[in-house]
């Protein structure tokens, strides 16, 4: 018994790495994939109203808006996995999660440019969630649940640290697939979860907007209305306050040891999606 528990959890952690492997795919893809694809809505448009590149720069939009005919395919499949600095195409022998990072001591096997520590602490962690939640649910549906939930949230966060974006194709999986799994009470009861949902983006729209009304300052994105509204169609709308005093208090410490660390003024905006983040794995773990 005892060695099946052990290689239950190896295997686990293995998937877990691997799961983030892909992970990093996303994050560092899905923005570029997605500024590719506003660029060139930009430029259609502007054809459209036969506005020429000249006026385009004098507008402030610049290249961005130089959509060239030779436009390679980039998606989360295609280039394969390459450095980004040297263009050159990584072997499978150094594309092994965790293990090629430490093989090549943290630096491209062509150039030597350093790797992003990102790497292999998104495929760690990921790992490392992997097993807590076997532990936790055991293997059960609502497992496989959270780790779809834990998939979604570790790459937005790291999306949203870096891009400050929280991207509609993840936070609307992330709503749809909450309100899926409490279609038979996964969580909370579907009635529950479906105003959850709308509580919570209705109650983070309020905020801003009040917010806005007295300052004359934008608070918050919508992709933080869109996770909020997720975190209750996942949990319900009765722990909402709850998870909004997390992320708030979490995000008020973490956003001043962060300005401190990097010496930047008060106005620095501070994403608030990985505090969300955070309230939604408490809630994971410890709402009853």
């Amino acid at each position: 018994m005892m060695i099946s528990t052990i290689f239950l959890y190896f295997l686990t952690g293995f998937i877990g790495i691997s799961v983030g492997s892909f992970l990093n795919v996303v994050i560092v893809r899905l923005p570029i994939m997605m500024k590719r694809q506003w660029e060139e809505e930009c430029h259609q448009l502007h054809l459209a109203k036969h506005v020429t590149y000249r006026s385009s720069r004098q507008r402030g939009l610049g290249n961005h808006l130089h959509f060239q005919k030779d436009f390679k395919l980039f998606n989360l499949f295609y280039p394969p996995s390459h450095c980004p600095y040297c263009r050159r195409l990584i072997p499978s022998k150094y594309n092994i999660p965790v293990v090629s990072f430490f093989m090549l001591g943290g630096k491209c096997s062509a150039c030597q440019h350093p790797i992003s520590w990102r790497y292999p602490l998104v495929e760690g962690i990921t790992g490392l969630f992997f097993i807590v939640l076997v532990y936790h649910f055991g293997l059960t549906f609502l497992c496989l649940a959270a780790l779809i939930f834990t998939a979604l949230l570790l790459t937005m966060i790291f999306i949203d640290w870096e891009h400050q974006l929280l991207p509609d194709c993840l936070t609307l999986l992330l709503l749809w697939a909450g309100l899926l799994v409490n279609v038979q009470n996964g969580f909370v009861s579907l009635d529950q979860a479906v105003i959850g949902a709308v509580a919570g983006y209705l109650s983070l729209w309020l905020i801003v907007r009040v917010f806005y009304f007295f300052t004359g300052k934008v608070g918050m994105g919508e992709g933080d209305f869109k996770l909020f509204a997720a975190l209750g169609a996942w949990f319900g709308w009765t722990i909402l306050p709850m998870l909004m005093l997390i992320a708030a208090l979490s995000g008020l410490i973490g956003g001043l040891l962060l300005l401190k660390m990097r010496r930047q003024g008060r106005n620095t905006p501070i994403p608030f999606g990985p505090f969300l983040a955070l309230a939604g794995w408490y809630a994971l773990f410890f709402f009853p």
